[in-house]
């Protein structure tokens, strides 16, 4: 089954590789136990420590190099497991995302975490069960570079046996399983939908499946190696031509949207194509296998094998999916909120200064509400309108509300990691000066909210004194006020934290809801409802409809923040936590409210230091609302940010030279 191919430069060799590891011949039944010793010998002594992982490896390569008789071991054990176990699942299930609904799959993954499923003594799977045997060993196996089980591959030299009954048999049964899974999803709506020509759309899909059935035929009855070969070329040609498809689906998401339907039948699409791949590179006679793309395989099969029950994992994978449909319209969005001239620097710190206006009134309106006697309910209900009107109004004016700009924008730093390369690796340059941009427009958003709230609020209510004769905050009330804002008087930076999830969490409902008016053509079918046509005139309607395609996902983030917002605080009360919120803007609104309200005249250290902590209360906002948007952005393109090694020294160097641009 294995030949043994040239391997590389020699590392060090470790001390815990030097005993001899030798499998009996005459004894059938330590294969499994022969890998799982070799499997120890490489294991950390503590799961996360990859660099004695990567050196224990390194000197396993090594030994294997040189020493013969393990070498021999090594094949004869893994070709005894690979044909006398069944690999049919490995194949065609393990990594590869199931079709049964997201509850029934959790139902059965805790049902499974409580008493483990029962597994064939014949699958595959077991085997790498037993040999990866501990919960994180996937950790470190992920941990090792590619390059190095690249080598291993190498050194043992996988090519399969094509006069091995068993092994073939199980091979074609596992290629046919996928192909005709392919053909199948591949006449999903989710996918000739997006079509104008359904023969086109469609014709890959079940082009491959004829393909594969007869090179299936031509391996079982035939010995015709030139005929073979060109199926496998036609057939690679049909997979490359879905992959091209599901690329192009992808590439609509902007004007037609994604559904989580789509988006999991892409998914699985992908997956399956990627194992008729593998399964291919292994039949054919080329004798260059693709190690690369076998090591992934490797890799995905151990990590599915250690977190199969896993309900964390599960949901994390089911996650990353749905944020997918999402974070490419905010992602769109951020594209605004990002300046590169000096102009555009100045447009933004004007409409900063709009959005300040309206938040001063905010700011008013909300004290002059707590004024009144509600229950907590009614009070955070009139809190929330008061804020969903006010955001609503920073929209339709065009001005900028600051905090809001992060959920947007790390989808487009996301965006650079994932379309910004050269050729194979991330172009960190190109990020960095991404990031850069950000920064200095967050900057300018916030000094031009900050330098109208402060002075407008303070203003507004000194008029409101001249006109009522009484203060919003006075005395003990606004002191209060003040104190509350203070870092280390209250809990405002964790009320920030909390905040800056809102923020988060408003972005994904805008994000959601702008993906499902495109996916679900809103638009289009308010045009054709009788009730909406015979209301209202042509150009209303044409209004309107714009209005909605145009501002309904930021309607409803708008709308969603307010009552996050405007309810904390109920919440808390009601079940007595420290629950409440602190947003930059508004807090400055409350800081200028407390100063014209107190009685006693403030030091200058007690001034800066309440301005200070109004500051970190915006940063809080910030980072934690960026830092959550970008998670959800790199999971839905599935980059691993371990793979853009040196980006941190990019970004620091860039700003070392260019700290103007941030």
């Amino acid at each position: 089954m294995f030949n043994l191919l040239r391997q590389k430069s020699n590392p060090p060799v470790s001390s815990d590789i030097h005993q001899a590891i030798v499998l009996p011949l005459h004894i059938n039944n330590r294969s499994v136990e022969f890998l799982s010793e070799l499997v120890n010998k490489v294991r950390p002594d503590h799961t996360k420590d990859f660099e004695q992982a990567t050196t224990r490896f390194q000197a396993f390569l090594h030994r294997l190099s040189t020493d013969k008789s393990l070498l021999y071991s090594l094949r004869k054990a893994l070709l005894r497991e690979f044909t006398q176990k069944n690999i049919v699942t490995a194949l065609t299930e393990n990594g590869i995302i199931s079709e049964r609904g997201f509850v029934q799959e959790l139902m059965g993954k805790i049902k499974h975490k409580l008493l483990p499923q029962l597994q064939r003594p014949d699958d595959f799977l077991l085997v790498i069960n037993k040999v990866f045997y501990k919960k994180y060993d996937y950790l470190w196996v992920e941990a090792i570079d590619n390059d190095l089980w690249s080598q291993l591959f190498k050194i043992l030299g996988i090519e399969v046996n094509l006069t091995d009954p068993h092994l073939m048999d199980e091979l074609c049964q596992a290629l046919q399983m996928l192909s005709h899974r392919i053909a199948a999803q591949g006449l999903e709506k989710e996918i000739v939908q997006g079509y104008d020509k359904y023969k086109d759309a469609v014709f890959p899909f079940i082009e491959q499946n004829r393909l594969i059935n007869l090179l299936i035929y031509s391996l079982q009855f035939e010995r015709d190696n030139s005929k073979k070969n060109l199926l496998i070329a036609n057939i690679y040609e049909m997979l490359h031509n879905c992959n091209q498809s599901i690329q192009w689906i992808k590439d609509q998401r902007p004007n037609h949207g994604i559904s989580l339907a789509q988006t999991f039948v892409l998914t699985r699409l992908q997956q399956h194509i990627s194992r008729v791949l593998i399964i291919l590179d292994a039949l054919d006679t080329d004798h260059n296998f693709d190690t690369d793309r076998f090591v992934g395989y490797f890799k995905t099969v151990v990590r599915n094998t250690n977190t199969k029950n896993s309900i964390r994992a599960f949901i994390s994978e089911n996650t990353g999916l749905l944020a997918y449909q999402i974070a490419e319209h905010e992602g769109s969005v951020g594209e605004k909120f990002i300046t590169t001239t000096r102009r555009e620097y100045r447009k933004m710190f004007r409409s900063a200064m709009g959005g300040g206006i309206i938040i001063s009134f905010i700011g008013i309106i909300k004290n002059l509400l707590g004024k009144l006697q509600f229950v907590p309910f009614w009070q955070g209900f009139f809190f929330s309108t008061n804020y969903s009107i006010g955001f609503i109004l920073i929209q339709d004016t065009g001005s900028t509300l600051a905090t809001k700009q992060p959920a947007y924008t790390a989808n487009h730093v996301a965006n650079s990691f994932d379309s910004k390369k050269i050729g194979e690796a991330h172009d960190l340059r190109n990020v960095a000066i991404t990031i850069a941009k950000i920064c200095r427009t967050q900057f300018a958003s916030f000094a031009g909210n900050l330098v109208i709230v402060f002075p407008l609020t303070y203003l507004l209510a000194d008029g409101y004194f001249q006109l009522t004769g009484a203060k919003i905050a006075s005395g003990e009330a606004a002191h209060k006020l003040i104190a509350n804002q203070q870092m280390f008087h209250s809990l405002a930076l964790l009320y920030a934290c909390f905040t800056g999830f809102f923020l988060f969490a408003s972005g994904l409902v805008a994000g959601y809801v702008e993906n499902y008016m495109v996916n679900g053509k809103i638009g289009s079918r308010l045009r054709s409802l009788s009730f909406f046509n015979n209301r209202f005139s042509e150009e209303r309607r044409f209004k309107i409809i714009q209005y909605i395609e145009r501002n309904l996902g930021g309607l409803f983030g708008n709308i969603a923040l307010g009552f996050f917002l405007g309810m904390a605080a109920f919440f808390g009360q009601t079940f007595g936590l420290p629950f409440d919120i602190r947003h930059i803007t508004i807090s400055a609104a409350n800081t200028a409210i407390g100063f014209f309200g107190i009685d006693h005249a403030l030091s200058y250290r007690e001034i800066i230091y309440t301005i200070f902590s109004v500051l970190m209360i915006g940063f809080l906002n910030f980072a934690i609302s960026f830092g959550l948007s970008f998670f959800v952005a790199i999971k839905s393109r599935g980059i691993k940010l371990n793979e853009s090694n040196g980006f941190g020294k990019m970004l620091w160097r860039y700003f070392k030279k260019y700290p103007l641009d941030f």
